[in-house]
């Protein structure tokens, strides 16, 4: 799976952005110069593509080949687009059910996160452009192939898709302990979209703010918080029991 998500030297690179392909993350060599490496840092920031400055022993472990200095993970799934997702659900004559991933970093939560919403009938999955976890060989391993079921979206913020959704009449609930309403205290009948947030920082402050219900599971144990991909599936789940009753 490595092999098939991942190029690498300065001018294939420049060649796949310019192309369109579906690039992850870029990784650079820090300290590389030369009018080469200049416009392939050019192209990255004009096309907002994720990418970091590294030490060269990193270029190595990712990969044997020459790499001049840069590797680029591609995705191996093609992303959808969020305004026409959201539409299509609406007029599918669903109750719309989405999730929204507020820059989740571990591939494995992210990978576990898509299986339980591909379980649960969630319509699609929104995440950020930059400073998430990448669809890459452990989030397709961990998902057991449910990237390849379910639709998702990247966005440059999550801000802009949480005002899209509720432009579109989806309420917006974010998962986080910030507040005294549990899960079970908040409806999730009504079209409606979830928003988790990464491992060590939560959701966003700025979101929060904006947010229209905010719900937190009871914790009763001497454990202050559970891992996020089981957060999301106490959510997803009380979201289908209350659909189905």
């Amino acid at each position: 799976m490595q092999e098939q998500t991942q190029i690498f030297g300065i001018r294939a690179v420049i060649e796949a952005v310019n192309a369109g392909e579906t690039i992850d993350k870029v990784f650079l060599q820090k300290g590389l110069k030369g009018d080469l490496f200049g416009e392939l840092e050019a192209a990255l920031r004009q096309h907002s593509i994720n990418s970091s400055y590294v030490p060269v022993e990193k270029l190595n472990r990712l990969t044997k080949g020459n790499h001049q200095g840069v590797v680029a993970q591609i995705s191996p799934i093609e992303f959808h687009d969020l305004e026409q997702l959201v539409t299509t659900v609406i007029e599918s004559g669903k109750i719309p059910l989405f999730l929204l991933l507020d820059q989740l970093s571990d591939v494995r939560n992210f990978g576990a996160i898509i299986r339980t919403a591909e379980c649960t009938g969630v319509n699609g999955i929104i995440i950020q452009k930059k400073g998430g976890a990448p669809v890459n060989g452990d989030t397709i391993k961990t998902s057991a192939g449910a990237v390849f079921k379910i639709p998702l979206c990247k966005v440059d913020h999550i801000k802009d898709a949480v005002f899209y959704m509720q432009a579109s009449g989806i309420k917006v609930i974010a998962a986080t302990e910030k507040t005294e309403d549990t899960l079970f205290d908040v409806s999730f009948k009504e079209p409606c979209a979830i928003i988790m947030g990464s491992e060590d920082k939560g959701i966003n402050p700025s979101i929060l703010k904006v947010v229209d219900a905010k719900a937190k599971l009871p914790l009763l144990g001497d454990i202050e918080s559970l891992n996020v991909s089981v957060a999301c599936g106490a959510f997803l789940y009380e979201a289908v029991r209350q659909r189905l009753k």
